[in-house]
């Protein structure tokens, strides 16, 4: 099933004239559903024109957007009221709406494309949502307020972090149940290895990432580190984490399987969420600063910056397009997208990158997906 196989519906009325117009041939053949929080939307973005093509009402305030490569669909989750809903990608429009809990934290794909996990706190509960019923199933009981979590990849294990905790909760989601393990004072981010041997865990208040076993629970090793990690970002082979947080303006990069900390490198003015661009040529970092308003790109093999985009009023989310030609930034100030061509960053290497176009989307967007059409 083609995605959006009727794009006028999209562009019709009120872009028609941009509708009308001639495609970039150089944009890419697909779509960004961007969570507009304080709008109350999704803003659908089309990626072959870079045009906005329609705003999806939701009820509540959307915080995360996620889209499943089997379904003809995307996923919003407004967490203050802790519903999800399903926009179908035919005619953009909410097709299911459903309550999993009073208030939520997070969402994540399951492994297999088939369900979404959703972290809830009030009550606390981990819970599966199967995309065909779109119903919640019956929820895993957490001891204590969640603040984050992970899942293994085969989706039989899940990680939680708890708040102003010294405790992470080791999760079997096949039979439901959830053991506790001390981890570090305040625990506030925990990832599987790729391997999911080992879980690493950030501290909110002290600049350490402890390791620990992910079946037993014990803790490996804790590295200090020049920063406390506020954002996390693995690269796509999972040989490498970067972290960026408040203490210094640097990506620290940390070996996960030989448990140490490679290099911390220089990133801009307090550097934030970071995303990885792997092209033909050059695997790139894109960090957000989201005081200077601008984007850092660095060099992964040599950990250098090669170039700075000023992009918009606090990027705070950055977006990969699926053939990695394409990374759209997210500004929560200002209400846009920013759109950097990585074939323009490598031909320059001169500290400095053009800004292929700027999309307005509305207010607050604050998280996105892409899809192909």
């Amino acid at each position: 099933m083609r995605l959006l196989s009727r794009r006028q519906f999209l562009l019709a009325p009120a872009v028609a004239a941009v509708a009308c117009g001639p495609r970039r041939s150089s944009g890419y053949d697909g779509y960004a559903f961007v969570a507009n929080h304080d709008g109350q939307a999704i803003a659908v973005v089309d990626l072959a024109t870079f045009t906005l093509a329609r705003h999806v009402p939701v009820e509540g305030n959307p915080t995360a957007v996620a889209a499943p490569g089997g379904a003809p669909a995307v996923y919003a989750l407004t967490a203050a009221d802790g519903h999800l809903h399903e926009i179908t990608t035919e005619n953009l429009s909410v097709k299911r709406r459903v309550a999993v809990a009073r208030n939520c934290v997070s969402m994540l794909v399951s492994p297999d494309g088939k369900a979404l996990w959703l972290l809830c706190r009030q009550p606390r509960l981990l819970v599966r949502v199967p995309l065909q019923s779109f119903r919640p199933e019956r929820p895993i009981a957490l001891p204590l307020d969640p603040v984050d979590f992970d899942l293994s990849s085969d989706g039989g294990r899940a990680v939680v972090c708890f708040s102003e905790s010294d405790r992470f909760g080791l999760v079997d989601t096949g039979n439901r149940s959830c053991q506790l393990f001390g981890g570090g004072r305040n625990l506030s981010l925990a990832r599987f290895r790729s391997d999911d041997h080992q879980i690493l865990l950030a501290a909110a208040d002290e600049p350490l990432l402890t390791v620990a076993d992910a079946r037993s629970g014990h803790v490996v090793v804790q590295l200090p580190l020049a920063v406390r990690a506020e954002h996390l970002c693995f690269k796509s082979d999972g040989g490498q984490l970067f972290i960026t947080g408040e203490g210094m303006d640097a990506v620290v990069v940390v070996y996960p399987f030989t448990t140490e900390v490679a290099e911390t490198a220089l990133a801009g003015r307090a550097p934030g969420v970071m995303t990885e661009c792997a092209t033909d040529d050059t695997d790139f970092l894109f960090v957000a600063n989201p005081f200077s308003g601008e984007v850092t790109i660095l060099d992964i093999d040599t950990r250098k910056v090669i170039a700075g985009v000023a992009v918009g009023r606090k990027p705070s989310s950055i977006i990969v397009t699926p053939d990695a030609r394409y990374v759209l930034v997210l500004n929560e100030d200002s209400g846009d997208m920013a759109v950097i061509r990585t074939a323009a960053i490598a031909a320059k290497r001169d500290r400095s990158a053009p800004l292929f176009t700027m999309v307005p989307l509305g207010s607050r967007p604050v998280a996105g997906a892409v899809r192909h059409a």
